[in-house]
């Protein structure tokens, strides 16, 4: 889109009129800079990325991000069909990915091919990719005005932004802003400022942490809008996880349909570009009169070569905004509720109904520690009722105690959208709330798992009807933003009323939903009783030993002072271990400890984790930069950022468990996102030693799966040889060793087995031949080998894939032990990458999806059972498969033996579960 608007001005004073009317300008730009790089750079493969219609989870962050930038020009959406065909007759696929940015798909398929061995271009003007550059990934800026293209190794990115390391462009953009796209930043921060601060600081996190070193106005805004820095930092952070296969044929690139581009340039009278890409054939080529090669036509007549999401962008781009009811336009009766009497009479109504819809107005989104501004109530379509608090706590509890016997009747259904934030602020208050609930969020989750469903979306795509927008009470984020508790009270009533009111009438949408699709009863028995569960877990939180961090940052410090000395003296002289140019020029010409060293397109040396991973076994130095480089990223990423995350309150973390995010199923965490935290490398798991135990009392308890997908794949494709070393306690992977060598299990060898664990979990995952040589560093021909020596030895599960690939076919889902549904509208699409991807998700979905399914039931087995033996034990974290406890020594032995025993019989399989159980005074002896 960059290059689209770049051409588009670039002739806005003289602009490209056709005969017929069209202004070409943005495509014939467009065309000049794609015939540069086809020409001059001679790439083997490529491939276009766009944006879609709609927002983006950066969105669901930030709700102002990109607000304002002005309606795209006409003329640029007139171009986008055209550019597309344009792609289309060069047989260059265009990849547009629904809820990310052009950016995230251009970052995820960057690194998969910089895996894949391949050297990277990224062709852009902006400088956010910056933070994508390494060894074997470029920044390529197209020639412009006259100017020549410029190429971005690390380098130069380094130079550019006067740090350290490349992953610091993030920060620098945090702490600056973008007001193209409204990413606010710190005030009173610009490049130059922003430069010294990262040179000093290392990162935003540890700048807030040290905010007190600081002075005057910097010191103020750093301090008021820290959190903000934070947010500013994520949202510029390019994600590289984007659900997009990079499958090399797909992306290789051939000739031109010259009949479908001849026409193309016919009918936008580009002559002079004609006779460019075909010579003289351009007189003597015929166009030819039937339908376009792998093209697929839209509603529009527009065409499309990526299936539905570029669909989506054309059509809606191209539709009229939709005009949605408003509160302003709808017949509806909401009363404020601010007396005794009329308290008294509001709980008298709702003792009597079968259902009510409640919801809580808070001053922030922190339900450890927000303040409740008011309650609404609804339990009939168009009415409602607020019920403010004073900011006084003692008496805003006194208020709400009122409602406590109804919100705690176990006959009354309470409805609400993201029931687990009220329930953990009423907690605050008294109130525990009991009773059959129904979460709209989790209601919508089950039945479209990949949109949104924030109640706005919701209320809008079901209802037709736009709420009040939050920004419409508070003002947008920033300096100026006001709080709820200082909104006018006809304000918030009436927008507190109308989210209760439009949340009752979705309950009554969405839950014949759920029947119809026979996820009801996962919706009632599993996703319903983990919002308790979670509720629980994120109440109690995890205690964190701040000393034990700072203890080990300091470590940290001088053990990446010694082996800095240690590099130094092995190098004979002082550089900047940082610099891939300085650090390529002493290993390869100072101290020449690779001959036959590889440079990359820019003539700098390679000096990439796989290059330094290869060389370390012969010479220590580059197992020393390794080393470096891990120390360094784990300092700054985690244990420096952990501590502010403990909250002031009750010196605990308290993490946020989000059901509604991943479409597998999976539980996701955020603040801090306990997924996240390093366990594959032996410092890395040194962070686990900072979890521990609440008090002397208690010890930590882990309890893990053992190889939990492997056992529901054997379980689903019903592979004897797999149930049978599975039932028999025998190694998984020595077992498939021994079948794919043909050697008994006495003669595997640890490479053996190696090998064989790859190919387990990757056949999961869908690896091919390709990736597997690469991962296992042996030739493709030997990957292969192995990966149909699998398939030969384990026959149903080669069966099992093909079954379900078809039936998803069939039906655009698949489903999970318990019927969770993934939809996969792309199973059948025309596009190989979009429909590659989608069988993917079809064999690995039910997998990923079963094994949430069962942690999730074993956490809601667990947690009643604590609670009716009234244990003083408390669960207090769940990672991948992993809960972990905070046990009190009197309750271990009782806790182990029960613990297992839910986790292993969660759901009903054929196939044993393995549970490793793990007790310590911290998270690190535990596991």
């Amino acid at each position: 889109m960059a290059l689209i608007y770049r051409a588009h001005f670039a002739f806005s004073k003289n602009p490209r009129i056709t005969s017929t009317g069209i202004n070409s300008s943005a495509v014939f730009g467009f065309t000049n800079s794609l015939l540069e790089v086809l020409y001059k750079e001679k790439p083997t493969h490529i491939g276009v990325a766009i944006d879609t219609a709609g927002p983006t989870f950066r969105h669901e962050s930030f709700v102002e991000y990109k607000a304002n930038r002005q309606e795209q020009p006409e003329d640029i959406t007139i171009a986008i069909p055209y550019i597309t065909r344009l792609l289309e007759a060069f047989q260059i696929p265009l990849i547009g990915i629904p809820g990310y940015e052009a950016d995230d798909v251009i970052g995820t398929l960057s690194s998969k091919a910089c895996k894949e061995g391949y050297t990277v271009y990224m062709l852009t003007m902006d400088k956010d990719y910056s933070q994508l550059v390494n060894d074997c990934v470029y920044l390529y800026k197209p020639s412009y005005m006259g100017n020549g293209h410029e190429i971005y190794d690390v380098a130069r990115v380094l130079e550019k932004f006067g740090i350290k390391r490349v992953d610091q462009v993030r920060d620098i953009l945090g702490l600056m802003g973008d007001s193209v796209d409204n990413i606010p930043g710190i005030p009173g921060i610009g490049e130059k400022t922003a430069q010294k601060l990262i040179a000093e600081y290392d990162t935003v996190e540890n700048l807030i942490a040290n905010a007190d070193n600081l002075k005057g106005k910097l010191k103020e805004n750093v301090v008021n809008f820290g959190p903000q820095g934070i947010l500013s930092k994520d949202l510029a952070t390019i994600h590289c996880d984007v659900p997009v296969v990079f499958d090399e044929e797909v992306f290789r690139y051939k000739e031109p349909l010259k009949e479908e581009l001849s026409k193309l340039f016919d009918e936008l009278e580009f002559k002079t570009l004609k006779k460019r890409v075909f010579g003289e054939e351009a007189n003597t080529v015929q166009v030819a009169s039937s339908g376009r090669s792998n093209a697929k036509v839209n509603a529009n007549g527009q065409m499309s070569m990526f299936g539905n999401a570029a669909e989506e962008v054309l059509t809606e781009e191209k539709a009229e905004e939709k005009v949605f009811c408003t509160i302003k336009d709808t017949v509806h009766d909401y009363r404020v509720i601010d007396t005794p009497e009329l308290i008294s009479s509001l709980v008298s109504y709702l003792k009597v109904q079968d259902e009510f819809c409640f919801d809580t107005e808070t001053t922030s989104l922190d339900a450890a520690e927000t303040d409740l501004v008011g309650l609404a109530f609804s339990y009939f379509k168009g009415e409602a009722y607020y019920v403010p608090v004073p900011q006084n706590f003692e008496r805003a509890k006194e208020i709400v105690q009122a409602f406590k016997d109804v919100l705690e009747d176990k006959n009354i259904t309470k409805v609400g959208q993201n029931l687990k934030f009220d329930i953990l602020v009423l907690k605050r208050y008294g109130i525990d709330v009991d009773g059959p609930v129904f979460d709209t969020m989790l209601a919508h989750y089950l039945i479209e798992p990949d949109m949104r469903h924030n109640m706005d979306f919701m209320s809008e795509y079901y209802l037709n009807y736009s709420p009040v927008s939050i920004e419409a009470l508070i003002g947008k984020k920033g300096v100026k933003q006001k709080n709820m508790k200082d909104v006018p009270l006809e304000d918030i009533a009436e927008y507190a009323a109308e989210d209760a009111d439009i949340t009752l009438q979705l309950k009554h949408i969405l839950q014949p939903i759920l029947k119809e699709q026979k996820t009801d009863k996962l919706f009632s028995e599993v996703e319903i009783p983990l919002v308790t569960v979670l509720a629980d877990v994120e109440r109690a939180g995890v205690r964190i030993n701040p000393d034990a961090l700072k203890e080990f940052s300091k470590q940290l410090d001088l053990e990446l002072l010694d082996i800095e000395k240690s590099i130094f003296s092995r190098a004979g002289c002082e550089f900047n271990i940082a610099s891939p140019k300085q650090l390529g020029e002493v290993l390869f010409e100072r101290l020449k400890i690779d001959p036959k060293a590889k440079k990359t397109k820019t003539g700098q040396y390679a000096t990439g984790e796989e290059v330094l991973s290869k060389l370390a076994p012969d010479h220590l130095i580059a197992q020393e930069i390794l080393d470096y480089r891990e120390l360094q990223k784990l300092k700054s990423t985690y244990v420096d950022t952990l501590p502010l995350l403990i909250s002031k309150v009750d010196g605990r973390v308290h993490t946020c468990y989000n059901q509604a995010v991943a479409a597998t199923g999976r539980l996701s965490s955020t603040n801090p996102n306990l997924q996240n935290i390093p366990i594959r490398t032996d410092r890395g798991k040194e962070i686990r030693k900072a979890f521990v135990a609440r008090d002397t009392d208690h010890l930590i308890l882990s309890a893990d799966y053992s190889q939990i997908e492997l056992r529901i794949m054997a379980e689903f494709s019903r592979e004897k040889n797999m149930i049978e070393a599975f039932q028999k306690g025998i190694d998984i992977h020595t077992t498939t060793a021994s079948k794919v060598y043909k050697v008994n299990l006495d003669q595997v060898t640890s490479e053996m087995r190696r090998n064989a664990k790859m190919v387990n979990f990757g056949i999961i995952y869908g690896i091919s031949a390709f990736g597997l040589s690469q991962r296992l560093d042996i030739p493709r021909k030997e990957a292969a080998d192995i990966i149909d020596a699998y398939f030969n030895e384990f026959p149903a599960i080669k069966s099992y894939m093909d079954e379900v690939i078809n039936k998803a076919r069939e039906h655009e889902y698949v489903e999970t032990i318990l019927g969770r549904r993934r939809y996969l509208r792309d199973i059948n699409s025309r596009n190989i990458t979009q429909r590659g991807y989608a069988e993917r998700n079809a064999i690995n979905a039910p997998i990923q999806g079963s094994a949430a399914d069962m942690i999730k039931v074993a956490m809601i087995n667990i947690h009643n059972w604590m609670k009716q033996e009234k244990l003083k034990s408390r669960m207090i974290m769940q990672v991948h498969d992993e809960l972990v406890f905070d046990a009190h020594k009197s309750e271990i032995d009782m806790l182990k033996l029960k613990v297992e025993e839910f986790m292993k019989t969660a759901l009903s399989m054929s196939v044993p579960m393995e549970i490793g159980i793990g007790v310590g005074e911290n998270w690190l002896e535990a596991h």
